[in-house]
């Protein structure tokens, strides 16, 4: 699986490209993270899920992988062509709490969904504030050549570096729809690099600057923090196709004026070799917008009893660049094939531990040659551009090979979740079992209600044992009998 050539697909280029690291043996990787002024919900975290298997399949083919991902905790306005208020502030303002406060308690909630969906750590978390000083220096560096300051702070002028909006593919795609005009800019697209904080104002997160008091621009952090700890060029940034359009172009832009103003027919001018777009997460009720009271976020999941990882199957399921529509029964149907995963690894352990302890030999000396043609579309599948749709189907099949070593097949699928994430030979069925928040009835009750069901079953009173198993589904629990787990939380919306 490791020698097959890793082809990505590259948003600058729009083509499939082999990768070829910048630093030999080495994989830099950026992904954009979050901004911290309220929880993440899961469509945001797809862009996670999506850069952890980028990372994984880095590593499992050998490369000395740095993966960075910022925390945005300053800088980003409620609109992403400098409209509006700044997202931090207002919360803040919303809650009558110190923005730092605010910052600390939705980045701990993103790391924690970042630990319940088995993402790795990058090798740094890079916070925005701890690098407000280098972004003054950048901007200082560029904005002889590339900027012009007006009442309301600092601004880039994309005409001064070359192939501005390639990325976009500004005049030929969407365009640029989002920008909103500002008195006094020269070009409709150019972008704050520092908001000055109005007169009369006092803002929570403020800094001296030649351009006056005031804050970052959220595009301008990026590249300070990409390029202070990977170097330009780096390999591979990453990010929503959100931000296709309008941040990631600017960031180009600003990449072109620190290190050069050359055209982007040269991928490294842009400060990354290639750039890589997850796709959305669609869904119709519209519980995916932060401002829907009840949005759809990785904890309102678990309390409607579904296993954090049902949720990354669901990813996974999907290819990155495909538009991933979530549903209640989409999201159940992927649990329902992470659990039979999970049971059949069970199984392979208890038998592999059974011929261990009664010192059996492996029963098929060809075990390595029946499991070959599986690992090569397995890692076939992944090495063209992360398909982990169809690497989860060469899985399945190697878990369904009959006659084989457990202690090898096994081995060959902790390999192929190396790259794929589901945590298979740790997870169990009963890991699984995630009691929903609105369930009134415990287990002890569920136990002792089968106790009495087995019973009216052993003295063949079928009428009681229905009723009993009737009373039990109607509280959410569904009874399995002749399972060893005998039962479980019945999903539904």
């Amino acid at each position: 699986m490791t020698d097959i050539p890793l082809k990505l697909f590259n948003s600058l280029t729009r083509q499939l490209e082999v990768f070829q690291p910048v630093h030999p043996g080495e994989a830099r990787v950026y992904t954009c993270g979050p901004t911290v002024y309220n929880y993440p919900h899961i469509g945001n975290m797809r862009a996670y899920v999506f850069a952890d298997v980028l990372g994984r399949t880095l590593s499992f083919k050998g490369y000395d992988l740095t993966h960075v991902i910022n925390i945005t905790d300053v800088g980003h306005l409620t609109d992403d062509a400098d409209a509006g208020e700044d997202k931090m502030e207002k919360m803040a303002a919303q809650r009558a709490q110190s923005i730092w406060d605010i910052a600390r308690h939705y980045t701990e909630a993103y790391w924690a969904d970042i630990k319940a969906l088995n993402i790795r750590q990058p090798a740094r978390w890079t916070i925005a504030t701890e690098y407000v000083p280098a972004m003054i220096d950048f901007a200082k560096g560029i904005a002889e050549r590339h900027c012009y300051e007006l009442d309301s702070g600092l601004y880039f002028d994309v005409s001064t570096v070359a192939d501005y909006g390639r990325l976009a593919r500004a005049h030929t795609d969407e365009g640029e729809g989002r920008i909103e005009t500002v008195e006094g800019k020269r070009n409709a697209a150019d972008f704050a690099i520092w908001r000055k904080t109005p007169p009369g104002e006092t803002r929570q997160m403020e800094w001296d600057s030649p351009w006056g008091r005031g804050a970052p621009g959220w595009h301008l952090e990026c590249s300070v923090m990409s390029g202070a700890v990977l170097g330009f060029p780096f390999d591979i940034h990453t990010g929503g196709i959100d931000h296709r359009e309008i941040h990631h172009p600017n960031e180009i832009a600003q990449n072109q004026a620190h290190c050069c103003t050359n055209g982007l027919d040269v991928a490294a001018n842009s400060g990354a070799n290639i750039w890589m777009h997850n796709n959305f997460l669609v869904e119709r009720s519209g519980k995916m917008s932060k401002s829907a009271g009840e949005f759809l976020r990785l904890q309102l999941l678990i309390d409607k009893g579904y296993h954090p990882l049902a949720y990354r199957m669901l990813c996974l399921q999907a290819h990155y660049r495909s538009e991933l529509e979530f549903s209640w029964e989409g999201l159940g149907a992927a649990l329902v094939r992470l659990k039979r995963l999970v049971m059949a690894v069970e199984a392979l352990k208890t038998r592999h531990a059974e011929l261990v302890s009664a010192s059996i030999a492996p029963s098929d000396t060809a075990t390595g040659e029946k499991f070959a043609p599986f690992l090569e579309r397995f890692g076939g599948a992944v090495s063209d551009d992360l398909n982990t749709a169809i690497a989860l189907t060469a899985l399945e099949e190697v878990i369904a090979i009959k006659k084989v070593d457990a202690g090898d097949k096994l081995a060959v699928i902790a390999a192929m979740d190396t790259i794929l994430g589901l945590d298979l030979l740790t997870l169990t069925r009963a890991d699984l079992r995630i009691r929903p928040k609105v369930a009134t009835i415990t287990e002890a009750e569920i136990d002792a209600t089968l106790a009495l069901r087995k019973e009216a079953r052993a003295a063949k009173d079928f009428a009681t044992s229905d009723r009993l198993r009737d009373e039990l589904a109607a509280q959410g629990v569904e009874v399995m009998d002749g399972d060893s787990l005998g039962w479980d939380w019945k999903l539904g919306e």
